[in-house]
């Protein structure tokens, strides 16, 4: 069994490395791993807190001279920071180089995959969904600072409201079509219009709390908003 989990950036570096999350995570995969000698994971690694810093610092110098292009790459690069730290973390499970592009993958050999960004015009969420439909898994964790998907933005929207579930029609209502270089959706748009097109589904919920990613991971109830 493969699960695919698109960890966000902005779990793993908010701002500086969040070193006591990793140590935790590696522990409940390693929980996983060792119950089950057919279980194997796919961690997609987002840019989160350099990512941020890094664009931002680029927009400020350039200008009206900003290109979207240059700005994605800036983030892509810090997805892959991201990502070989967590393929170090996870030591001896992760025996293959860090995936950069899902288009190119060797096959799956070890216990975990790392993966991060590939190119500009999506985040690293549409490598998750290609990486699970490459490796035939039928829905993509999605983990991030969020607890669940909202009908508005809850910081601008107060009458915003969570959502248990979505439809992928309705979702992708809601996040539009166009993906921007550090925008700040549940789901990529890009990453949801394959999704919704090979039928994949996928769990948005709090990455830092872990006990709840261990409900999800063990087929519990948990909190969360399900895609699709």
């Amino acid at each position: 069994m493969i699960t695919v989990i698109s960890l966000g950036g902005s779990i793993i570096a908010p701002d500086g490395v969040d070193e006591q999350f990793l140590k935790n995570f590696r522990e409940l995969i390693r929980g996983f791993i060792e119950a089950d000698e057919k279980r194997r994971f796919i961690l997609v690694a987002g840019g989160g807190g350099p990512a941020r810093a890094w664009q931002k610092a680029y927009r400020e110098i350039s200008g009206e001279a900003v290109k979207n292009e240059e700005a994605d790459w800036i983030g892509i690069m810090a997805t892959r920071l991201n990502a070989q730290l967590v393929r170090a973390v996870m030591g001896e499970w992760c025996g293959q180089d860090v995936v950069t592009d899902p288009t190119k993958v060797e096959p799956f050999l070890g216990r975990v995959l790392v993966a991060s960004g590939w190119k500009p015009g999506f985040s690293s969420d549409y490598d998750a969904v290609l990486l699970a439909e490459r490796f035939n898994a039928s829905v993509v964790i999605n983990l991030s600072n969020i607890e669940k998907v909202y009908t508005d933005d809850p910081k601008k929207n107060p009458g915003a409201k969570p959502i248990d579930r979505v439809s992928w029609a309705d979702f992708r209502a809601m996040v539009g079509d166009e993906w921007t270089p550090g925008k700040n959706v549940p789901f990529d748009p890009v990453a949801s219009r394959h999704a919704a097109k090979i039928g994949l589904k996928v769990i948005c919920a709090a990455g830092k709390n872990l006990e709840n990613l261990e409900k999800i991971l063990s087929g519990a109830d948990f909190i969360g908003t399900t895609i699709g």
